[in-house]
C-alpha cells in the first residue's frame, strides 16, 4: 500500500433473526443454534457500512489522486459471504470471511481477538467501522474490544459523519441526554449507533457485477492467532438460556399531568422492576 491509498474496514456480522426465537434457538451447550434461525445482515452494521461509504465519498471528492478501498470483514460460517456480497452491491470493494470450527462458541472476547488479528493481517488501516451492537447479543462490546487490541483510539455511538481528511475524522455521537461533536486522529475505530443514516440501496449494475463474486475465506491458521484465545477456550462468558419475555398490561392508572405524580409513578415502576 502506498501513501496515496486510504483503507477502510467494516466489521460486519450475519446474525440470526431474533424476532423469530423458538424453543430450539439454544443448543445444550448454551450457544445459539444458528441453523434453526433465518440469517440477516446485522442492522447496526448496515449503518456502519453507510458511514464507511460516506467516508469513501468524502475522501474521493477532495483527493482525486487517492485510492479509497472499503473492505468488509466478517466472522462466521461460509454462508456469511452473503453479507459481503450485499455490501458490495451497495458500494463496498471487497471482503473477507474468517471461518473455522475453532471459532465456534466465541463470546465477545474471543470474537474481538479473532477480528483484530484479521484486521492486522490486512496491513495499514486508516479507519475501522463497526455497528454499535449485534441483535443476537446486544453487548456493544466487540467494537471497543477490537479497538483496544488494535491499540486504536475509538469513537462510540457515532450518528453522523461531520468531516474527514487523511489525518482526522469528526463525528456527531448520540448520548443519553444529547449529542457531542468529537474528533480523533487516524487511524481510529468508530462504532455506529442505530440512529445513524440508513444504508444506501443496492445499485443494479453492482448487483449484476457481484452477485456471483467469489469471496476470500480465511481460516484460523491464516490470521496467526494464539489458539487458546479462540472459540470456547477463549470465551469466559457462558449463556445459560434465552427466552422471549412479553410484558402484558394488568392494570391501568390515571394520573394528572403534574411532576409529583409522574415522579411517584416512576418510583412505583422501578420498585416493581417494570423499568
Amino acid at each position: 500500500m502506498n501513501n496515496k491509498d486510504f483503507r477502510i474496514v467494516v466489521l460486519a456480522k450475519q446474525v440470526p433473526d431474533t424476532h423469530n426465537v423458538g424453543k430450539d434457538a439454544m443448543k445444550e451447550d448454551g450457544t445459539i443454534n444458528r441453523a434453526a434461525l433465518p440469517a440477516i445482515f446485522n442492522p447496526d452494521d448496515l449503518k456502519a457500512l453507510e458511514m464507511a461509504l460516506a467516508c469513501k465519498d468524502a475522501i474521493s471528492c477532495v483527493s482525486t489522486d487517492v485510492s479509497v478501498k472499503v473492505t468488509i470483514v466478517t466472522m462466521g460460517p461460509s454462508r456469511a459471504a452473503e453479507i459481503i456480497r450485499e455490501s458490495m452491491f451497495r458500494g463496498a470493494d471487497d471482503g473477507i470471511v474468517i471461518s473455522d470450527k475453532r471459532f465456534a462458541g466465541s463470546d465477545t472476547l474471543a470474537t474481538s481477538y479473532a477480528l483484530s488479528m484479521a484486521v492486522k493481517k490486512l496491513g495499514k488501516i486508516d479507519l475501522v467501522f463497526a455497528g454499535h451492537q449485534a441483535i443476537d447479543g446486544d453487548t456493544a462490546q466487540v467494537g471497543p474490544q477490537v479497538a483496544e487490541k488494535l491499540e486504536m483510539p475509538q469513537l462510540t455511538y457515532a450518528e453522523e459523519l461531520i468531516s474527514l481528511n487523511k489525518e482526522e475524522i469528526v463525528i456527531k455521537r448520540r448520548l443519553e441526554r444529547g449529542v457531542e461533536i468529537v474528533k480523533a486522529q487516524l487511524p481510529t475505530l468508530v462504532t455506529v449507533h442505530s440512529n445513524a443514516y440508513d444504508c444506501r440501496p443496492r445499485r443494479a449494475e453492482r448487483v449484476i457485477m457481484y452477485k456471483k463474486a467469489q469471496i476470500e475465506e480465511w481460516t484460523a491458521d491464516d490470521i496467526n492467532p494464539d489458539f487458546e484465545r479462540l472459540g470456547m477456550n477463549g470465551s469466559p462468558t457462558k449463556v445459560k438460556s434465552i427466552e422471549n419475555v412479553v410484558l402484558t398490561s394488568k392494570e391501568n392508572k390515571k394520573i394528572n399531568n403534574s411532576e409529583s405524580e409522574i415522579n411517584e409513578l416512576m418510583k412505583e415502576l422501578v420498585t416493581a422492576h417494570i423499568i
